[in-house]
C-alpha cells in the first residue's frame, strides 16, 4: 500500500554518549552547542525547513527534561532584563525556538535493548498505521541543505517505497569506518544491502549510509526486540535491509555535506565547518587554525 506524505519526523538522542564522558553524565549529547545552538536544534531546523509538522525527540530517562526545558521554558526573566537593557533583539533566538512545530519529548522505552533502533521502535504510538514518518540521528548534521526535505520529495515521486534512504559519497580509504551501500539496481538506485565496516577492497560502493531515513510503518514489524543482531543490539539497518527483501528500498545522494557529531574529534570538525560557514568570526578562526 502507498502511505501518506510524511508530516511527523522521529529525532534519537536516546545513547549514553561514552565516548563523551563526563560532560554527558549531565548534558545529552545533541545539546553540545555548535554556535550558539545545540545539535539538535539544527536538526529541528532541518525539519522545519522540509515543511515537518510534529517532532518527536526520543532521550534519555535524565535527558528529557533538558531537551522538555530547552524548547519550552520562555525564560521570562531573561526577556525582562534583555527589555530593561534595551537589547530586545537579543530575545529573537528564544524566541524562534517556542515557535518551532509542535515537539514532543519522551524517554526510551526500557523494554528495548541497547541499539539505535530502539528510539525509532520507542515512538512507535506516535506513528499512524497510514503516514510514512522521517527519522534523524541527532548524531548526524548536514550542512547546505535539508535531506529531510530531499526524503519527502523523493518519496513523492516514489510513493510506492518501501522506505528511502539518504547517502554521501566518501573516499575510498575511509569506507572501512561506515555503512557501506550495496545496491540492488544501480539505475533505479535501489537498496540490496548494508555493509557494515567492509575492508576497504570489498566495499561494494563508495555510498555511505548515515541517519536520514523515510521509513513506512512496516518497519515496526522488523523493529522487534527479538530481532537484533550484531553485539545483541536492535539495528535499524537491519530493519531497514528487511524491508528492501519486501519491496524497493530508494537510495537518494545527498544535496548538502553531511558531519557525523559521535565522537569529539568529529564534533569538533563539524564545529568549524558550522563556524567557518555562519559566524562573522569564520575567517578569524581560519586564519588561527593554518597558523596553529
Amino acid at each position: 500500500m502507498n502511505y501518506k506524505k510524511p508530516t511527523k519526523a522521529i529525532i534519537t538522542d536516546a545513547g549514553f554518549a561514552s565516548r563523551y564522558l563526563p560532560i554527558t553524565k549531565t548534558v545529552p549529547k545533541a545539546m553540545l552547542p555548535l554556535g550558539n545552538k545545540p545539535i539538535m536544534q539544527l536538526v529541528v531546523e532541518e525539519c522545519v525547513e522540509a515543511g515537518i509538522e510534529e517532532i518527536i525527540i526520543v532521550a534519555t530517562h535524565e535527558g528529557k527534561e533538558i531537551y522538555e526545558d530547552y524548547f519550552n521554558n520562555a525564560c521570562t526573566k531573561i526577556k525582562k532584563q534583555l527589555h530593561a537593557q534595551g537589547k530586545d533583539d537579543r530575545y529573537e533566538s528564544i524566541n524562534k525556538v517556542l515557535n518551532f512545530p509542535k515537539i514532543v519529548v519522551i524517554e526510551q522505552d526500557p523494554a528495548y535493548p541497547y541499539g539505535n533502533g530502539s528510539p525509532i521502535a520507542s515512538a512507535k504510538k506516535f506513528i499512524n498505521d497510514d503516514e510514512a514518518f522521517v527519522v534523524a540521528y541527532s548524531d548526524d548534521v548536514v550542512f547546505g541543505s535539508s535531506d529531510i526535505k530531499t526524503l519527502i520529495e523523493s518519496y513523492e515521486a516514489h510513493p510506492e517505497a518501501k522506505a528511502i534512504i539518504i547517502s554521501q559519497e566518501m573516499p575510498r580509504e575511509v569506507l572501512n569506518k561506515y555503512g557501506i551501500i550495496k545496491l540492488a539496481d544501480e539505475s533505479k538506485m535501489t537498496l540490496d544491502n548494508i555493509v557494515e565496516k567492509p575492508a576497504i577492497e570489498d566495499a561494494p560502493s563508495n555510498l555511505t549510509s548515515y541517519g536520514r531515513y523515510l521509513l513506512t510503518p512496516e518497519v515496526f514489524e522488523h523493529l522487534d526486540p527479538k530481532n537484533t543482531g550484531l553485539d545483541g543490539e536492535l539495528w535499524t539497518v537491519d530493519a531497514i535491509t528487511k524491508m528492501a527483501e519486501e519491496g524497493d528500498v530508494i537510495v537518494e545522494k545527498t544535496r548538502g555535506h553531511w558531519m557525523t557529531t559521535g565522537d569529539p574529534k568529529n564534533y569538533m570538525f563539524a564545529l568549524m565547518q558550522y563556524t567557518f560557514d555562519n559566524e562573522d568570526f569564520g575567517d578569524t578562526i581560519k586564519e588561527f587554525v593554518k597558523n596553529a
